[in-house]
């Protein structure tokens, strides 16, 4: 892997370095591309707005995010959202990291979905929130130049990654459905499962064992 790409700085340090290989074992091509990119998304708009982030901790957030898609990391009833900040979190344990900087990474990949909380957070929260609706819906593109994004997917190849994601989404919690009630991810259930039948959380309201 090249020592940067548009201009950031890859992250080469020995806990950079064991995160990346996790996501190499456990993961595949479209999740180590699109994290990958993710990354480098975030660092950018980070340099862009001149915040201050901790670059190893965004790129460990980066490679982590999506890590509770896999089977290796995917619990029988958390939201992989969860399973990847917790993949995380233990990661970071074992090898010594400071608590705080453990917090951050936990938050940066529970928060990854979580509109209107996320980009409020602190800037490694916010960063990751912005370079994962940068890489999958296109959020803010013209941020970035055409030249800088295709430095990135040459780096990182998209390879069909519209067609691709939802359904990479969709296994990865395809056994747990219920964990997508309240977020955005009840739209991949929608769309992979015919006729789904989301929660609705008025009817949690009026089906409760109050009496009036």
């Amino acid at each position: 892997m090249p020592n940067s790409i548009a201009e950031i700085k890859i992250p080469d340090s020995k806990l950079a370095f064991e995160a990346a290989e996790l996501l190499r074992e456990y993961g595949d091509e479209l999740l180590w591309n699109h994290s990958n990119r993710v990354f480098l998304f975030a660092a950018l708009q980070g340099n862009q707005a001149n915040v201050n982030y901790d670059a190893e901790l965004l790129y460990i957030s980066a490679l982590f995010h999506d890590l509770g898609l896999t089977p290796h990391y995917s619990s029988p009833d958390k939201r992989f959202e969860v399973d990847g900040a917790n993949a995380a979190r233990e990661f970071l344990r074992s090898r010594g990291v400071p608590q705080e900087s453990i917090r951050l990474v936990w938050d940066a990949i529970a928060l990854h979905t979580t509109i209107g909380v996320a980009e409020y957070k602190e800037p490694e929260v916010a960063l990751l929130y912005s370079g994962v609706g940068y890489d999958v819906m296109g959020e803010n593109f013209e941020r970035i130049s055409e030249e800088v994004r295709q430095e990135i997917v040459a780096a990182f190849p998209r390879n069909d990654f519209k067609n691709r994601i939802i359904p990479a989404f969709f296994e990865g919690f395809k056994h747990k459905t219920d964990t997508t009630f309240g977020n955005i991810k009840a739209d991949v259930c929608a769309a992979m499962i015919p006729g789904f039948q989301r929660k609705n959380f008025c009817d949690c309201i009026h089906h409760s064992p109050w009496k009036e």
